[in-house]
């Protein structure tokens, strides 16, 4: 079995380039260390390499299936759910009081990671119940944590967010679920939703849905949206699992990928009442619903980061044994051939994979880290430091999802006709990370966010942020061998991008809303490639730094050689998206469904 993770670059990220070994010095992680931390993730591969790499291959080849009513997958998944509850991790990020260890997002995250890159179906399902639990955590009544949360902490039930409805996808003021009041004062539930990921399984003892719905009498649009809590079971007073609560399955939907994971179509309220329970307060599910989104934004581009890691650390093991052709300036055809990673091409499609993979890997946990400073920094950087996080989380999201999908298809070119054969396992992350681009947002979602409220709220706080926090690195760099190139590339790039910006801000009240978001993507592809390689800035600093010391040569040197890859393959683009995004350019906002 190929690799799936490196544990050396994951060291690199945590403690070299993040300093999340300082985290015990904050009162709420002072029961820690870094030893603490080296445990729980040694735990974490170990769990991960045991029990969910070992039937990727089998949870693809037999997806979920129907019998007599009730969902059936393969034992593999049962088993490495279990194992991740037994290691406690549902709960692991969360209070003592409530069973966790309060472990830091960003060392969670990097838990996360090992299960997501050996087994991205079988991760989402203990994925969903965190963001369920997190979301519970800070909006549900007290007696509410008590009967729904804490079971999920446990790892007892599971949980999902029920958000789509078959005829609304991502248009979720269309939504027409609806929710009626009882004399109780709890609500009966009645509807449909679509594509909702665990939504149904065998897994665990209840299945913990948050849905969307619209109070009767409630106003049109996002204003009329409320969030409640419905369980597949209801709940006895005891708190024991109760009778059906009438959430039916009316069938799975049967992706490309991620087949692990089950993908259902549920109708609530057929053939009895469904009852659920109203969180928080009226006419504010989707706000609440938006923090679970975004936690689960980044959870998606980390999830992509750690497909495309596992299509790198596959495609480079089979260019290090693949013995095919010579080098073209050796004639003699009676001499050896060599392993194909001596040819340059091959050299620039590893390289070309290193340089996406390692660099998404560094903007996911460094978000993951500003989540930690919200919760546990300096009170006076803590706008700052939300502002700064809005503003990355759709990039976080997207440039992962799309960049990953590249470096996957680099591996395949890497291992030739292989690639493309279930012998090898790079196809099956093709297919899988494809589903990420569309997970909680497409790119065109995000693109609008981007531009259309994170780049504009607060009076562009949080552009001013992200480019003082460059600033500092770029200044912080100088003088440092080898880094000259990223440090340059980066300049220009963030040059161009400010420009960009300033430019097609200053347009928005002549252009209008609709020609305005007509080249968010370029946006979104601009600003993303430009953080990237702030993230390459970062990176290369603390390699040229490390190699003073004449340690670890080879692999501080493959930072600096990336970085110099994504500065002069991948940084010049920015430029051609920043010209596209500053013109205000009309050829897509123009063109006419006759046309096509």
């Amino acid at each position: 079995m190929a690799p799936f993770l490196s544990k050396r670059d994951l060291q690199f990220q945590l403690y070299e380039v993040l300093d999340t070994a300082a985290l015990p010095s904050r009162p709420r992680f002072a029961e820690h260390s870094r030893e603490v931390y080296d445990d729980v993730l040694n735990l974490a591969y170990n769990v991960a390499e045991k029990y969910f790499a070992n039937h990727t291959r089998d949870a693809d080849l037999n997806e979920p299936h129907v019998v007599n009513g009730k969902v059936e997958l393969v034992p593999g998944v049962k088993a490495a759910v279990d194992a991740f509850r037994d290691a406690g991790f549902f709960s692991a990020h969360h209070d003592e009081e409530l069973g966790g260890l309060q472990l830091p997002w960003v060392v969670m995250q990097a838990v996360q990671a090992h299960f997501q890159a050996a087994n991205v179906g079988s991760s989402g399902y203990p994925f969903l119940t965190i963001g369920n639990a997190n979301l519970q955590r800070e909006f549900a009544s007290p007696e509410q944590q008590k009967t729904y949360m804490q079971p999920l902490l446990e790892g007892r039930w599971f949980g999902t967010m029920a958000l789509s409805e078959p005829h609304a996808g991502s248009g979720l003021a269309d939504i027409t679920t609806s929710a009626t009041p009882r004399e109780d004062g709890r609500y009966n539930i009645s509807g449909s939703k679509m594509w909702i990921s665990g939504g149904e399984h065998e897994l665990s003892e209840n299945i913990v849905h948050l849905v969307l719905a619209r109070i009767k009498g409630a106003p049109a649009g996002v204003r009329g949206i409320s969030l409640f809590i419905v369980p597949r079971y209801r709940v006895n007073e005891d708190g024991s699992v109760g009778d059906s609560n009438n959430v039916v399955l009316a069938g799975l939907n049967h992706k490309m990928g991620y087949r692990g994971t089950t993908n259902t179509l549920l109708n609530f309220g057929e053939g009895g009442e469904t009852i659920g329970e109203l969180l928080g307060e009226p006419g504010r599910g989707l706000a609440y619903m938006f923090r679970m989104m975004n936690e689960a934004r980044i959870g998606v581009g980390m999830g992509a980061v750690m497909l495309g890691y596992a299509g790198y650390l596959a495609s480079l093991e089979y260019a290090r044994q693949r013995l095919q052709g010579r080098h073209a300036s050796n004639k003699n055809a009676d001499s050896p051939a060599v392993p194909i990673i001596e040819h340059a091409d091959v050299k620039r499609l590893l390289l070309r994979q290193k340089a996406f993979v390692e660099g998404g890997l560094a903007l996911g946990l460094y978000a993951s880290s500003l989540v930690d400073d919200l919760q546990t920094g300096p009170d006076g950087a803590k706008a700052d430091t939300e502002l700064l996080l809005d503003l990355l989380t759709p990039i976080v999201k997207s440039w992962p999802s799309k960049y990953s999908q590249e470096a996957l298809s680099d591996a395949i070119q890497v291992m030739g006709g292989a690639g493309y054969t279930r012998d090898y396992p790079v196809e099956m992350y093709y297919r899988d990370n494809r589903l990420n681009p569309i997970h909680e947002g497409t790119e065109g979602i995000q693109g609008n966010d981007l531009l259309g409220r994170k780049l504009t709220q607060a009076g562009g706080r949080g552009l001013a942020v992200l480019l003082e926090k460059m600033q500092a690195d770029l200044k912080a760099s100088e003088g440092l061998q080898g880094v000259d190139d990223i440090r340059s590339a980066l300049q220009t790039a963030i040059r161009q991008s400010g420009a960009a910006i300033q430019t097609i801000l200053g347009k928005a009240a002549e252009l209008g809303p609709d020609l305005f978001l007509a080249n968010a993507n370029s946006a979104l592809e601009m600003l993303g490639h430009t953080v990237i390689g702030w993230m390459w800035l970062r990176q290369a600093a603390t390699a040229a730094r490390a190699l003073g010391a004449g340690k670890d040569t080879d692999f501080y040197q493959g930072k600096l050689q990336a970085a110099r890859f994504f500065a002069v393959y991948e940084l010049p683009k920015v430029r051609a998206h920043a010209e596209l995004l500053a013109s205000a350019d009309r050829t897509t906002f123009d063109m006419q469904d006759a046309w096509f």
